[in-house]
């Protein structure tokens, strides 16, 4: 178990020991996905939840992911998408240009899905597929959904970012946050999108796509084949 923080390793094991897991070993390493402290080909499986958005140089990453993988060896990584807090960026953007004529980021760049299957085989990885999720979370105010942000250490933490956010323009984000997506009981939605993807390490078992152009039949015959045997089967 790896993770840039010692404190989030700490209260990890502190977990692990609470539950009396005792027959699984586990190692627990203060690392950076960056730079990965693991062997070339040491491992069978690598999961990443929800931690690599934070990389600065994701593709970088997730090559190390892969080459720290043996032969076969299946890399499972869930990160947030783009459409995450959508509600919040449009109401923070329409509120910074009402009241300072222009807009800083107030939450982090986020991949979106079109760019996770890039991902895969830019890093190398065979087999490589892709899945999302998006989940809706109610909030009392906006105001609520941004403390807990900040909690969940989630904010934008670009180092070119404008650290500074005034109260008038924090209102006003509340304000049209609860103007333009509040339900009918008062709470606002918060969007959670969560892509996730497989890839494998090359293998000579895995299985391979034909070379291009060495089909012997046609979708044609194939279609031609089965639609007279679906309309031969169809009742009379």
């Amino acid at each position: 178990m790896m993770d840039t923080s010692y404190d989030m390793l700490k209260l990890c094991k502190d977990a692990q020991q609470d539950a009396h897991n005792d027959n699984i070993e586990t190692c627990f390493v203060v690392g950076d996905e960056e730079f990965l402290p693991l062997k070339e080909s040491s491992l069978d499986l690598a999961i990443s939840c929800l931690g690599l958005h934070w990389t600065n140089d994701l593709p970088g990453a997730m090559i190390q992911c892969k080459l720290a993988l043996k032969p076969d060896g299946l890399f499972l990584g869930a990160i947030l998408g783009g459409e995450t807090l959508k509600e919040l960026r449009i109401a923070c953007t329409v509120a910074q240009m009402e009241r300072e004529g222009g807009i800083s980021p107030r939450v982090s760049p986020l991949a979106q899905v079109r760019d996770a299957g890039n991902l895969l085989t830019r890093a190398g990885f065979t087999l490589p597929s892709v899945d999302v999720d998006q989940y809706t979370v109610k909030y009392n105010s906006a105001l609520e959904l941004i403390e807990h942000l900040r909690a969940m250490g989630e904010t934008n933490a670009l180092l070119q970012r404008n650290k500074i956010l005034n109260r008038e323009t924090a209102l006003a984000t509340a304000a049209i946050y609860d103007s333009m997506f509040a339900a009918e009981d008062g709470s606002i939605p918060a969007t959670f999108q969560v892509i996730y993807m497989t890839g494998w390490r090359e293998h000579y078992s895995q299985p391979k796509p034909k070379r291009r152009g060495s089909a012997t039949v046609s979708f044609k015959d194939i279609h031609k084949h089965f639609g007279s045997e679906n309309q031969s089967a169809q009742p009379s």
